[in-house]
């Protein structure tokens, strides 16, 4: 079997020049790896947790991520600063930052090495690749706001633009100072091929870069924060990036956004506030009524891997969230009801037709069906009462699947022969689809190497089919 090595400019030369359709081959795989670990709909995923060491010499942490499926086995090795260090690099006794640097070796399910790949791209491109399965299900993507201006800024930009770019209007980069990083993604985003822009749709796109040496900076980031469609969060921070009380406001609650956190990694790491996390999983009381109108919340936040945010993520450790109020993007991304090029062309009061949508959907009001969801059962996921419970995949007392039994899993005769039972679940599942394309979803990504073996594989078959990349025969 060949082995095939790729540098990261190899690797940035094809992803930079992707065409829409071979960005989806990328998603389409992603997707399925994904839906096959939160479902357990084969038996091939298996993802041990990732290992740390900290270097007291460097201020580094080196992460080995393991993972294996039905195309292979991985290991991502990658190096990075942590976050005190990012933060006093200036400091002249400080060692030198570290950003992402390491390999990801590939094997095939018998063990021969397929592939030796540089993990600085692909870390970013593959978690920003993740985050596109909730971008395509929004129905309004026009203004981007931003926290940080490195690789996983660029490449959720950049995805975003490729994908949705004939909406985007407006990017926002918020960055702690105006550093040698901001002029770069602006460089390197203004410099994208007219053609491609205008393929794309986004050749009237405008982009700032806001940081507190403007003198109305806190007045800027609120008007930034409110105005965004989307929200990336892509740094490794410490402390909360904008103050909670904005988005819990009734007026900011009025309009839907999609709020991505995906730099923050270890338990002392956090980007968002407790209020907008508290928010999105407060229950709403039986019959309650809103006397201020409002976009639905789901009643849980989305992560890449359950176990992981339960152990990795600041934020929602420090929040005290339950497996019952989290729900894993690989249950969610085969939810097929809202179009993936569905868009608002023309925005006209979109809060208020948001809100509207979403109560007079089926005669109902869709927040009653989400607040139907049974969340009292502390070993079934969020929305198991949905989908369905089933066996655990993995020894962890958090996992469970919910999705099976409505995509192909077996069914017993009463739930096959049960329409009554079917429509209800449709229903739900309904609800749910709008509550992912207009209302507050929170997604918080901590990684795994499930992402780098899917993804990795796939590259290297574009690789071959694009004739990049040093193959050794015969390895």
């Amino acid at each position: 079997m060949p082995l095939t090595v790729l540098s990261d400019a190899q690797i940035r030369a094809l992803l930079e020049n992707l065409k829409l359709d071979e960005l989806l081959g990328f998603q389409r795989e992603l997707k399925a790896a994904l839906h096959e670990y939160s479902t357990e709909t084969q038996s091939t995923v298996h993802q041990p947790e990732r290992t740390s060491v900290f270097s007291s010499a460097t201020g580094a942490t080196t992460l080995f991520m393991p993972s294996a499926s039905s195309v292979g086995n991985g290991v991502k090795v990658i190096t990075l600063s942590t976050a005190d260090r990012t933060e006093t690099h200036e400091r002249d006794d400080a060692p030198p930052v570290i950003h992402p640097t390491g390999a990801i070796t590939l094997f095939s399910p018998l063990g021969e090495l397929v592939g030796v790949l540089h993990a600085s791209t692909l870390t970013a491109f593959r978690t920003a690749l993740a985050s596109l399965c909730l971008v395509g299900k929004r129905t309004t993507v026009r203004t981007l706001t931003v926290f940080g201006c490195g690789e996983q800024a660029y490449w959720h930009v950049r995805l975003a633009l490729l994908l949705r770019g004939s909406t985007i209007r407006q990017v926002n980069f918020v960055n702690r100072r105006f550093s040698p990083s901001c002029a770069a993604i602006l460089k390197r985003l203004y410099g994208v091929p007219a053609e491609a822009k205008t393929r794309e749709g986004w050749s009237e796109c405008a982009f700032g870069v806001l940081t507190p040496g403007y003198g109305e900076y806190n007045r800027l980031l609120e008007k930034q924060v409110l105005a965004a469609d989307i929200i990336f969060c892509c740094t490794p921070a410490t402390e909360p990036l904008f103050d909670g009380n904005w988005l819990t406001s009734h007026e900011a609650r009025r309009k839907g956004r999609l709020v991505v956190a995906i730099g923050s990694y270890t338990p002392r790491m956090r980007e968002l506030p407790q209020e907008i996390i508290k928010q999105a999983v407060r229950p709403h009381e039986a019959g309650h009524r809103h006397f201020h109108k409002h976009v639905i919340e789901g009643g849980v936040v989305v992560v890449d891997t359950l176990d992981g945010a339960l152990k990795e993520a600041g934020e929602l450790i420090d929040a005290e969230l339950l497996p019952t109020q989290l729900v894993e993007l690989g249950e969610l991304v085969m939810l097929h009801n809202i179009s993936q090029t569905e868009t608002v062309e023309e925005e006209t009061d979109v809060a208020s037709e948001t809100a509207s949508t979403l109560t007079t959907t089926s005669g109902g009001d869709l927040s009653h069906e989400l607040e139907k969801i049974d969340l009292s059962n502390s070993n079934k996921s969020a929305l198991s009462s949905i989908f369905g419970s089933s066996s655990s995949r993995s020894s962890s007392p958090h996992r469970k699947s919910s999705f099976g039994l409505i995509h192909g899993r077996r069914r017993s005769s009463s739930q096959s022969s049960s329409s009554d039972q079917k429509g209800k679940k449709k229903d739900k599942e309904d609800a749910l689809a709008k509550w992912l394309a207009s209302g507050n979803v929170i997604y918080k990504s901590v990684g795994l190497g499930l992402m780098d073996l899917t993804v990795g594989m796939y590259l290297i078959k574009f690789a071959r089919e694009k004739g990049v990349g040093g193959v050794v025969e015969g390895f």
